[in-house]
């Protein structure tokens, strides 16, 4: 039976809660690997380099990044379950390789599935819960969706923490992420209802019905990039902000424990900044509904990289874990932000087109962030590459300030 087509998170309250449900198994898919991979790079596989460690990253994020342009289109063009369902089943095999890889060759191979299972899963539940919010509450929409997400991926990434701690760094800890995959792919298949009569019904219906809506993929990846001034900042921001989370998930957990942290301590920090983040979005998605995305989204940035220069400047777990809590105040202003913003300016014919190339750029960050910062590390020292990427994530606070337009109609109202 198909959805009754209305719009607003309450009159579809039971899907949208499903969906939420499903993209915290989505965030603890890629959580399970937050406190322990750089580890076992370290320990288990003997890579001494921070570029060699962070291969993982690279490869996650370049193909996460493609997969997301495909997402949008394909969820455009074929519908959005069929995009889900499909991600879930080629995220299965991934806690099987990370427990049993005998290479580091064979990590990298599950981070490219990985890759794609976050691209088409995340990508879609955020197109879906935009489909059903309608535009008066599609922060809050993006709160709720990006909270679930990385309250996972912190919950898992202090569970897998623990224990490695207890049981080693394998092959325990993964048996948290079999159990996420076998759960998403369940629910997505039996349970979740296509959301693209939604989209049909606010094309035909809203305050946007007579603006263009037929464009093909090239002119939305370039409108989304270039063009339109406000989605131009939103992808650059997005970029940056990922970038950064690039460097703390990958070289972070190598500099405390360089610091003589404990595993458990090193997993306690790595679910710090997402927890914050993930808990902070339960209010500034909403927040952004009343008072605009802009001024948020610039001061996130700036928070965000205050908080990099305090880890840099820091030497202590008590810094640490107070920088990476500042790190996801800011991180929380951002993230469901941005996408309400894509969302206010993409027309609904082209809007999963769109946040599809917006979260192209943004995951483009995982890769450039672990290349730039794992250079930095080996040509100079780990802090001098988390300072360059404090300056980056400052200035790109200062593009959104002077390139963005307020894009939410009531923000906008006099």
């Amino acid at each position: 039976m198909s959805l009754p087509v209305r719009l607003g998170i309450r009159a579809n309250l039971g899907q949208f809660a499903l969906l939420v449900a499903i993209n915290a198994l989505v965030g603890g898919m890629i959580g399970q690997e937050r406190t322990l991979l750089p580890l076992l790079a370290k320990e288990e596989f003997g890579l001494t380099g921070f570029t060699a460690a962070l291969t993982f990253i690279v490869a996650f994020g370049l193909v996460k990044a493609a997969t997301n342009l495909i997402a949008g289109s394909l969820s455009d063009r074929y519908g959005r379950k069929p995009v889900l369902v499909t991600g879930w089943m080629i995220g299965l095999p991934v806690p099987f390789l990370l427990m049993w890889a005998p290479s580091w060759g064979w990590v990298v191979a599950a981070n490219v599935l990985l890759g794609i299972n976050q691209g088409l899963t995340w990508s879609t539940t955020v197109i879906m819960k935009i489909d059903l919010a309608g535009p008066e509450r599609r922060g809050l929409a993006m709160g709720l969706n990006e909270a679930a997400g990385y309250l996972a991926v912190a919950g898992t990434a202090l569970g897998t923490g623990y224990l490695a701690a207890r049981y080693g760094l394998r092959p325990e800890p993964f048996y948290l992420g079999l159990a996420f995959a076998g759960l998403g792919l369940g629910l997505s298949t039996l349970a979740v209802q296509e959301t693209r009569a939604h989209v049909d019904h606010e094309a035909e219906t809203g305050s946007r019905r007579h603006e263009r809506s037929g464009m093909g993929t090239r002119r939305v990846f370039a409108e989304t990039s270039l063009h339109n001034r406000s989605l131009q900042a939103a992808s650059q921001a997005g970029l940056v902000n990922n970038l950064n989370d690039g460097m703390a998930w990958g070289l972070l957990p190598l500099i405390y424990a360089a610091a003589g942290l404990t595993v458990a301590e090193i997993g306690i920090l790595a679910a710090t900044y997402p927890a914050v983040w993930g808990l902070g979005q339960l209010a500034t998605g909403a927040w952004s509904d009343r008072i605009g995305r802009k001024s948020l989204i610039a001061a996130g940035m700036c928070i965000q990289a205050a908080a990099i220069a305090l880890i840099a400047i820091g030497d202590s777990f008590a810094i640490w874990i107070t920088a990476a809590a500042a790190l996801g105040v800011g991180t929380a202003m951002v993230y469901p932000t941005l996408l309400a913003a894509v969302g206010d300016v993409a027309h609904p014919n082209w809007r999963a087109s769109a946040v599809g190339v917006y979260r192209f750029w943004r995951d483009a960050g995982f890769a450039i962030g672990a290349i730039l910062s794992g250079t930095i590390a080996d040509l100079v020292n780990p802090k001098a590459a988390v300072w360059v990427v404090a300056a980056l994530t400052l200035a790109s606070g200062f593009v959104v300030a002077t390139r963005m337009s307020e894009t939410h109609i009531r923000a906008r109202k006099p």
